[in-house]
């Protein structure tokens, strides 16, 4: 029985009775195993994104937590679950051993915005791909993920989000944390779960073929607006490189280290996607790397751009059976000037500017970034002060400006924080003074308050761990999307 006839079988569930599409698996059987999901001994939910059910088309308050544990921990009522088949570079080195080994696309579901959405799984179970893993989730992973999704997405980020997340029950043992742990399971809402290395699995079995129905199928779901063209597939690589250079400088700008951009981590829709050891750093430290097992620093900060130039020229090869390589090259090569035009405006947004003559506006910049990485002031605070305190007044007096700022730590004086509030006033002092309330605007909108840093979510973790209190959890969150 297809999805869409299981959604049709008259359940109460709103989730079980929306119009699901599915469009993968109408491509075939070469791209997925059908799989099923564990029956987990405990379903708590834990978390319910309501905002999420609009763009489904559903009402929050026609949503219990009853029907998110029927669809989302009991995985009752809807299927065939198909494990996504998939290879990729990790850390640089080619493994054909890959695949969903702890989820599966749950079902595809048509936004109220007009696009296809994918709900996935992680912390579903095992699967032909597993590796010997119990295709487990830990809770605190999870709890993680909902963080940096719901955080991201406040920063204006083109990021996958959490829809549920249900505690499951059972004791796990993990390396990187206190064993045993607790459990979940997830599913998050993201544009494609096709990724890069989804295309570089059809170069492995040289099946050209099915590289070319994937790329149609791509084309047409996600990039319709090429689809008629001529050109499609070289149009197609091009865009995929605007997007990719666009969401790393989105990355960069708010301080986020993503801990793996490995191939199968990167998707075919320039979303980020699947957030496992990231943290968003706490100083400015270009060198600043994320996970403990990245001994040689290939994801740290600084290299996120490069390391996704370098998983987009690694995608030539697969999609060189289907598109010209010179016409992939021409793509290729707007990346630095598309990354750099995005983290430039995203960073004078951050400091309140919309618009400065160029050469003024990359020399801030810079006065800003060598402020931050000599003082190692907090990053995230320096940007949250500025929005709090900015005051029309700094415009006529440079000694206001961020005066009174928590994250300056007793450095007020310092010669580098005083060459910086030089520099800052003397950009200020050129707009217009009927501006000042719009600069304020974009400050706030532009600079969290709250961004979840490591002793945020450790703070939050522990009275989980201690007394099962969710209450610093649930508090962060409404902090995070307050902002």
């Amino acid at each position: 029985m297809s999805t869409q006839e299981l959604t049709q079988s008259g359940s109460s569930n709103p989730f079980l009775r929306l119009a699901y599409e599915p469009v993968l698996e109408q491509l075939g059987d070469d791209y997925y195993d059908v799989v099923a999901a564990v029956e987990f001994p405990a379903h708590r939910l834990r978390f319910r994104n309501d905002d999420l059910l609009p763009l489904l088309g559903l009402e929050p308050e026609s949503v219990t937590d009853d029907h998110f544990l029927e669809a989302f921990g009991k995985f009752r009522g809807v299927g065939p679950f198909l494990a996504l088949r998939y290879h990729g570079y990790q850390f640089g080195e080619y493994n054909p051993y890959l695949g969903d080994g702890r989820g599966f696309l749950y079902a595809q579901v048509r936004g109220q915005d007009g696009e296809l959405y994918d709900l996935g799984t992680k912390g579903s179970g095992t699967t032909p791909y597993s590796r010997g893993g119990d295709g487990r989730l830990t809770l605190k992973g999870g709890v993680r993920e909902v963080l940096a999704a719901e955080a991201l997405h406040r920063a204006g980020v083109r990021t996958s989000r959490c829809l549920s997340l249900v505690e499951t029950g059972e004791a796990l043992w993990r390396g990187d944390e206190p064993s045993p742990t607790r459990s979940s399971v997830m599913v998050r809402c993201n544009r494609s779960h096709i990724r890069f290395g989804t295309f570089e699995r059809l170069l492995y079995y040289d099946r050209k073929d099915l590289t070319a129905i994937l790329l149609d199928h791509v084309i047409q779901v996600y990039y319709p607006h090429l689809a008629q063209e001529s050109d499609r597939y070289a149009r197609f690589y091009a865009e995929l490189v605007q997007r990719v250079a666009q969401l790393v400088a989105q990355w960069m700008s708010e301080g986020f280290c993503h801990a793996v951009l490995n191939t199968d981590n990167m998707s075919i829709t320039g979303e980020s996607f699947d957030y496992g050891p990231y943290a968003f750093i706490p100083t400015y430290n270009p060198n600043f790397t994320a996970a403990y097992f990245d001994y040689g620093g290939r994801y740290s900060y600084r290299n996120q751009p490069a390391i996704c130039r370098w998983n987009l020229a690694m995608l030539q090869r697969p999609l060189s059976m289907v598109i010209a390589s010179p016409d992939m090259e021409l793509g290729l090569a707007q990346f630095e000037t598309v990354y750099e035009q995005t983290y430039t405006r995203r960073m004078l947004h951050k400091l309140g500017f919309e618009q400065v003559e160029t050469t003024l506006g990359e020399t801030l910049i810079v006065q800003t970034l060598q402020l931050l990485h000599r003082t190692q002031i907090s990053y995230h605070q320096f940007f949250a002060d500025l929005a709090r305190l900015f005051s029309p007044e700094w415009r006529d007096n440079s000694s206001l400006i961020l005066s009174q700022g928590s994250c300056l730590q007793g450095m007020e004086s310092s010669e580098e924080f005083l060459q910086w509030q030089q520099f800052y006033h003397q950009q200020l002092a050129q707009i217009p003074e009927a501006e000042l309330s719009t600069m304020a605007n974009r400050l706030h909108r532009h600079n969290p308050q709250t961004v979840p840093v490591r002793p945020l979510i450790e703070a939050a973790w522990q009275p989980i761990v201690e007394a099962d209190d969710w209450s610093e959890f649930y508090t962060l969150l409404d902090k995070i999307r307050a902002c």
